[in-house]
């Protein structure tokens, strides 16, 4: 009621793919993260499209007067950073996903800090809860957000000509041969990869470019 109005009115939309996203039953949905905004454009593509999101979120905002108690009603999931508690946001997890609910991740685990807004080196959350439980992985690309509010401050906002934001899902990721393998470090790596590779492509195709080729000490 009151997030949908206001990206109308900022911005334009462009969904794509919606059909990837399954009609019922707990899915994991993997996203890059170029602008703050891209919750709130993730979320409006999904919760138009089928259930409702459940992200994974820095538990300090669950403090903030008015977005924490928003945050605790619409059933989003805390976690404790670099802390023994880090964990519990697995198991919340995994029992959002028992439930039959969608689980938003950013694989990267904070905004990207490539200067061109390419995806980062993912984190292995996304692949041990997908490993862990069986859900399928849904990619999903987005751009404009930060055209609307650039991450870390960098860049100018443009809001006229209002910007389009973008978003796109993919076919679910194809991990079946890490199926019933041990969860090794190695094993984790592997399938994250796998799993920001389909969200890059997405990237690609958006964007219309191919994304550069890594260089030496380059976090790409």
């Amino acid at each position: 009621m009151i997030v949908r109005p206001l990206l109308r009115l900022v911005a334009r939309r462009e969904w794509r793919g919606a059909h990837h996203l399954p009609g019922q039953g707990g899915h994991i949905v993997v996203i890059n993260h170029i602008s703050h905004v891209d919750p709130f454009a993730y979320g409006h593509f999904q919760y138009k499209n089928g259930l409702p999101p459940r992200f994974l979120v820095k538990s300090s905002l669950f403090t903030v007067p008015v977005v924490g108690a928003f945050l605790r009603a619409t059933g989003q999931i805390p976690v404790e950073r670099n802390s023994h508690r880090a964990a519990d946001a697995l198991h919340a997890a995994v029992a959002a996903l028992e439930r039959g609910r969608c689980v938003a991740l950013y694989p990267e685990g904070t905004l990207t800090t490539d200067p061109d807004l390419w995806p980062g080196r993912p984190k292995t959350g996304a692949a041990r809860l997908a490993l862990t439980t069986g859900a399928p992985v849904i990619p999903v690309a987005q751009w404009g957000s930060h055209k609307i509010l650039p991450p870390y401050g960098n860049g100018k906002r443009r809001l006229l000509p209002r910007p389009t934001l973008v978003v796109a899902a993919g076919p679910p990721v194809d991990l079946s041969d890490f199926h019933g393998a041990e969860l090794t470090a190695a094993v984790l790596r592997q399938a994250s990869e796998r799993i920001m590779a389909a969200v890059t492509e997405l990237l690609e195709e958006i964007r219309e470019e191919k994304r550069p080729l890594s260089q030496p000490g380059e976090n790409r």
